[in-house]
C-alpha cells in the first residue's frame, strides 16, 4: 500500500515521493502485460545462393505460402544476394563458406536469431493444399519427408531435405558439429540430406511427414518421369505434357533435380507455381 504521509515529511518531498512511486508502478504494470511469446512464433524458410534460382522463386514461394497457410507466420530468406527479393521477406546474410546445398546446415544454427517453429522448404516447390498440418503435426519432435527413392524402394528411410521442420532452440547442436569439420563433412557425403541422416537418425531421429502429404511431381504424381536430355542440366523439360493433378492429401510437390517448375508445361504446374 502507498502511503500517504511519513512523519517528517515536507509537501515537496512527498510529492516527489509520490511522483516517483507513480513511476515505479507504471513500470512494473508494463512488465506483466502481456507479451508476444516468440517461442510460439512460425517461420517459412528458403535458402538461395548463387544462381541456381532467382528472385522470383522466392518471392512465388512466398505467394503460395500466404495462399495456403492460414497460420500467422513470418517469410525468412537466407541468402548470398537479396536483389529483387519481397521486402517483406526477412533476409538473413550466409556466410561466405559456404556453398549450394552445404549451405543448409547453416539453418540450424542459433545465429539465425530466429525464435520457435521453423519449416524449411526448398524453391522448386509448389505448394497444392493447405500447408497448417506441416507446423502442427508431432509438435514435439523435428520433422522432415522421406527420400523419394521410396517409388523404387518402398522401405527406404533416409531423408530428404526439400522440406524440414523444427524447432530453433534443439537442433544448433548440427550446425556446431559441421561447421567443426566441414572439410570432412563435405567429402564424406553425396550431399546435406545424407550428412542430416547420419548425424541424427540414431539418437534424434526424425518424425517423417506422410508420403501423401509431400510428393514427387515426376516420379510419384505423373505416370511419365522421362526427361528431354537435349537440354542442359538445369533446363531440361519433361518428354510430355500431363494433365494431371496431385492427390487431396498432398500438400506439397517436389521438383527435385528436373524440370524446375518453371520449365515444366504441366497445366495445373502452370495454373498454380505463382
Amino acid at each position: 500500500m502507498v502511503k500517504k504521509y511519513i512523519d517528517g515529511e515536507s509537501k515537496e518531498q512527498r510529492k516527489a515521493r509520490k511522483a516517483l512511486e507513480k513511476a515505479q508502478k507504471s513500470v512494473e504494470t508494463s512488465v506483466i502485460l502481456p507479451q508476444e511469446n516468440v517461442e510460439d512464433k512460425y517461420y517459412v524458410l528458403c535458402l538461395k545462393h548463387g544462381t541456381k534460382y532467382s528472385a522470383e522463386y522466392v518471392n512465388r514461394l512466398y505467394n503460395m505460402v500466404k495462399r495456403n497457410c492460414t497460420l500467422d507466420f513470418e517469410m525468412v530468406c537466407l541468402t548470398d544476394d537479396k536483389t529483387d527479393i519481397d521486402t517483406n521477406i526477412k533476409i538473413l546474410t550466409l556466410p561466405n563458406t559456404l556453398s549450394g546445398w552445404w549451405c543448409k546446415p547453416y539453418m540450424f544454427s542459433n545465429e539465425l536469431s530466429l525464435k520457435g517453429t521453423v519449416l524449411y522448404m526448398d524453391l522448386d516447390v509448389v505448394i497444392s493444399n493447405n500447408i497448417d498440418k506441416l507446423f502442427t503435426w508431432e509438435p514435439n519432435h523435428w520433422c522432415t519427408i522421406r527420400d523419394f527413392t521410396r517409388k523404387m524402394r518402398p522401405t527406404w528411410q533416409k531423408y530428404n531435405s526439400s522440406v524440414v521442420r523444427f524447432h530453433t532452440s534443439n537442433m544448433d547442436y548440427l550446425w556446431q558439429q559441421f561447421k567443426t569439420n566441414q572439410k570432412m563433412m563435405q567429402s564424406k557425403f553425396h550431399g546435406d540430406q545424407d550428412w542430416l541422416y547420419e548425424y541424427t537418425h540414431k539418437d534424434n531421429p526424425a518424425k517423417t511427414y506422410p508420403d501423401e502429404w509431400i510428393m514427387s511431381w515426376k516420379w510419384e504424381i505423373r505416370k511419365n518421369k522421362d526427361l528431354n536430355y537435349k537440354m542442359p542440366k538445369g533446363q531440361r523439360t519433361l518428354r510430355t505434357i500431363e494433365n494431371v493433378t496431385p492427390p487431396k492429401d498432398c500438400c506439397v510437390c517436389v521438383f527435385h533435380g528436373d524440370p524446375n517448375p518453371e520449365h515444366c508445361q504441366d497445366p495445373w504446374v502452370v495454373d498454380n507455381w505463382h
